[in-house]
Formats: structure tokens, C-alpha cells, sequence
């Protein structure tokens, strides 16, 4: 490939060479350079791409694009753009020949419920024939191949990548978290969404590595509805008016209120042994009854957008009815049965937001109590463990604090910054550190009618400590636990 036809939709001027060289490689990252590659000097948070200029020139990269003045080998050719990562989303596409223009892409973004209804999305287009791709906080599915996600909204390389992976696969649809960092950092640029969804707005992702406060992450939550033809929002939410105040697309609403274009009435609890779930009326651009086996008014709103979506594909009532019926979606709302007479479940709440608005739905079923383990992540905003231990403090009858990713720091210290906001409440809790021994008590103490929700970890399935992910899954903590106790039972006493 002509490195000028990697560059056909990206500005930029010619410092040093010719863009009319052969490249054979496109990548940001100095380990993959190989001869003829083409390195873009991302300027990230910790590591500045410019640095690394004399390593790749040494490995063979023939070509470099970057966004400040550096010198290079007089063989290299220099290209200069104003923002690089914007540049290398641009120059992915053109590398995997634009596969997102052979693909209908649905982009959802929001503070909660972006998971969820991804898979409720896709398992209902599914049901009518459409070979669906899904990028997002769990996973990427392609086809039949799943690949781990290390973040909700990967770097436009990888992106790209996965997309031409789904259109060799068959596939004629994608659907895509798109956080507010992927958002900030170009990784969706230049991608035509044919959907754009807005879920939901919260104070959540903001600190030193995440955005400088909370106009911006709203700032970034928008960026999706300039980039797409249609724009699905949440009609409830405060924000929503200033997250498409410059938005260029089309716009549709859902939600509760009466004036949301798709709305749910006549909502009502399902609560039976071991089992949460709930059901109402679509009413509104649809007309028919929905019933889906996951909690809480949140899940209404998430059923709400997959079937706004689903809508434009023409999918009939039966299916949709079908689909969202048996939609699961690991860690969200996950029940896991341990016991007849009281329920347990995980879920990946792990921001005050989110964490409030699960123990609020929790306590619509009226449990005989609501107990709640949970801890904070390491190496993130303290104010994030003061509102946690506020919310659970206030809304739960009992509070297991234990440990969650420590990261770096001491996972007492974090247990300590937990309890400094659970203090604020007459809350009662008890700490302990070790997760697997927090979910134990929580189990060998349930009683007749409680609801047990672990979270924070959901679909995680390692704990991270100083650098290493260990291996961890809160499902094979249960098992062994249940193991475990019902080995301790049959131990004859001596």
C-alpha cells in the first residue's frame, strides 16, 4: 500500500520524504515496528510516542506521523498532522480498506447500561438473521471467536481490525459501546454510525487519567451525535438536551415520560423463589407487552433502547418479545443460585451511581434485608469510595466492605477510605479484606428472604495487585465455597 492512500482522508503536510513510498505495516506501538511500517507518535498520558523515534527508525520504520517537530534518519519520511491520535484512526480505516462503511454500526454510549444492551441488541437481531459483531466492556465476538476486552472502547487500530475481521466473518452489523474516553481520544473518529445511543448521565470516570470534570465528560458523551445518522436518547434523563445540544442527527426518544417517542407504562415487579424480573408495556412508535428475567427499572430503560433499535431494523413483536425474555448478560444483574430462600446475584456496579441505582431497585422487591458486598478499585478517586460507602451505608441493612482491584495501594486503606463515607450513615458493616471470605459470610449469614448482591467485579474474572492479574471469578469463589461448607457438614464431629 502507497503510504499516500493511508493518508487520503487525513490533512497533513510533508516534512521530510515522499508519501508516494510503500508501507507494509500500520501501528502505534514501537514493539510491532517492523521493516517499512509505518509508527504514529501518540503523545498518551505516561509514554509520548516522539520518544521512541530513534528505536523504530533503527527497526525499519520507513515512515512516521507525528504532531510535533522531530528529527529523523534523512531516509524516513516525515509526516506532520495536527492531532496523531485522530491520524491513526483515520489512517486504520484506509489500512483495513473501510470496513465499517460494509457494516451497519450501532454505537452506544452513557454512564450505565451500555453493556446490557448491547446483548439485548444483538441477540435480537440475531433471532431475525443478522450476523451481529459486539465491542464492548466484556468482550468482542466475531463470529464464533471471542476475544477478552481490556477496554470498554479499544485503541481505532484494533477497532478496525475486529471490523474486517466481521465482515470476513459474514457479518452485516456491529454493535459497540463507545466510551466517553474513546470518545476524547478519536478511537471512533471518521466511523459513520448508522445508531447512536445515549443511555445515561453520571458523575463517574472523572480524576487525573480520566476527564478534568464533569462538563467535559458530557462534552465527549456528545461527540457521538455528530458522527451518526440517527440518535436514540434517553428522554428521562436530566442531560439529555445538553448531551444533543450540537448534535447533527436525526433524534428519537424513550424512557417513562410521556412525551418519549417509545415509552413503558403499566411496569410491574416479578418476584418469585430465587427469581427477579420485571415487565411492562411498550407503548408509543410500538405497542405490545415485554417481560425480561433481569431486575429493576434500569433494565427497563435498557430493554427500551433494544427495542428502539431494533425498531429501524424491522424486526417483528414476537422476536423482540423472545429475544429480551432470555437476554443475559454475564455480571449484570447475574443471578447465581446458592440457596431456596434467599437470592444472590453480581453485578458490576462500582460507582455511586451505579451502585445507588441497584440497591434502589433491589429494595423495590422488598427483601427481609439487602445486604451488599462490595470495595473500590486502587489508584482512583478517593471521592468514588467515600460516595460508595455513603450509598451502601444508607441503602443496605448490612455492608460487607472487602477488597476489589487494590492496584497499588494497600487494600486496607482503600476498606478504610470506604468506611470514612459508610460512617456518614447509621449503616451497619463489618470489614473484611479477603474477597472469597467476605462472600462467604455473606452466604453462610444469609436468611429467608434477603437478597446478596456482590459488586463491583461482575464479569471480571481476575484480581488485579501491584501490576498482576490473578485470577479470580466471584462464580468460582461461589462454587468453592459451596464446596467447601457442604464439606465442613458431613466432617463427622470427633
Amino acid at each position: 500500500m502507497k503510504l499516500s492512500r493511508l493518508l487520503e482522508r487525513i490533512e497533513y503536510s510533508v516534512v521530510q520524504g515522499s508519501d508516494s513510498i510503500e508501507i507494509t505495516e500500520l501501528t502505534n506501538d514501537s514493539r510491532k515496528v517492523v521493516p517499512g511500517s509505518v509508527f504514529v507518535c501518540i503523545s498518551g498520558a505516561v509514554v509520548d510516542g516522539h520518544d521512541f523515534i530513534p528505536e523504530v527508525t533503527e527497526k525499519g520504520a520507513t515512515a512516521l506521523i507525528v504532531e510535533k517537530d522531530v528529527t529523523a534518519p534523512p531516509e524516513v519520511t516525515v509526516i506532520r498532522v495536527d492531532d496523531t491520535r485522530y491520524a491513526l484512526a483515520l489512517a486504520s480505516a484506509a489500512y483495513f480498506g473501510y470496513p465499517a462503511e460494509q457494516l451497519r454500526v450501532i454505537g452506544i454510549t452513557g454512564t450505565k447500561g451500555k453493556t446490557t444492551t448491547t446483548y439485548m441488541v444483538k441477540s435480537i437481531l440475531e433471532q431475525v438473521g443478522h450476523k451481529v459483531g459486539l465491542i464492548g466492556t466484556i468482550e468482542a465476538i466475531i463470529g464464533d471467536k471471542v476475544i477478552p476486552a481490556k477496554n470498554t472502547t479499544p485503541e481505532s487500530f484494533t477497532i478496525h481490525q475486529y471490523f474486517r475481521e466481521m465482515v470476513e466473518a459474514g457479518c452485516d452489523s456491529v454493535v459497540m459501546e463507545v466510551s466517553s474516553q474513546g470518545l476524547m481520544l478519536h478511537r471512533t473518529a471518521g466511523i459513520l454510525f448508522e445508531i447512536g445511543i445515549f443511555t445515561n448521565l453520571g458523575e463517574d470516570h472523572i480524576g487525573p487519567n480520566e476527564h478534568k470534570d464533569f462538563e467535559d465528560y458530557k462534552r465527549c458523551k456528545g461527540l457521538l451525535f455528530k458522527q451518526c445518522r440517527l440518535g436514540i436518547a434517553n428522554a428521562d434523563d436530566p442531560y439529555f438536551k445538553e448531551v444533543f445540544r450540537d448534535a447533527t442527527c436525526k433524534i428519537e426518544t424513550f424512557g417513562f415520560s410521556e412525551e418519549a417517542d417509545l415509552r413503558a407504562e403499566q411496569t410491574k415487579l416479578v418476584h418469585k423463589p430465587g427469581y427477579l424480573g420485571i415487565a411492562y408495556h411498550a407503548a408509543g412508535t410500538m405497542d405490545f407487552d415485554v417481560e425480561i428475567d433481569i431486575p429493576g427499572k434500569f433494565n427497563v430503560y435498557n430493554s427500551l433502547t433494544a427495542i428502539a433499535v431494533c425498531r429501524h431494523f424491522n424486526v417483528p413483536t414476537h422476536v423482540i418479545q423472545k429475544a429480551l425474555k432470555y437476554a443475559k448478560v454475564k455480571g449484570r444483574t447475574e443471578m447465581v443460585k446458592v440457596s431456596d430462600e434467599f437470592t444472590l446475584m453480581l453485578d458490576y456496579a462500582h460507582n455511586a451511581m451505579s451502585l445507588e441505582s441497584l440497591l434502589v431497585t433491589l429494595k423495590e422487591y422488598n427483601p427481609k434485608r439487602l445486604v451488599c458486598v462490595f470495595g473500590c478499585g486502587g489508584n482512583r478517586s478517593k471521592t468514588r469510595r467515600y460516595e460508595m460507602g455513603e450509598v451502601s451505608g444508607r441503602l443496605a441493612d448490612l455492608t460487607i466492605i472487602t477488597s476489589d482491584n487494590p492496584r497499588f495501594e494497600e487494600p486496607q486503606a482503600i476498606i478504610d477510605d470506604i468506611k470514612i463515607g459508610i460512617e456518614k450513615t447509621d449503616g451497619i458493616y463489618v470489614e473484611i479484606c479477603d474477597r472469597k471470605e467476605a462472600i462467604r459470610y455473606a452466604i453462610r449469614h444469609g436468611q429467608p428472604g434477603d437478597i446478596i448482591i456482590l459488586a463491583g467485579k461482575g464479569h471480571e474474572d481476575y484480581q488485579e495487585i501491584r501490576g498482576v492479574k490473578y485470577p479470580m471469578d466471584e462464580r468460582v469463589l461461589i462454587a468453592e465455597i459451596l464446596k467447601e461448607e457442604e464439606s465442613d457438614s458431613c466432617t463427622p464431629e470427633l
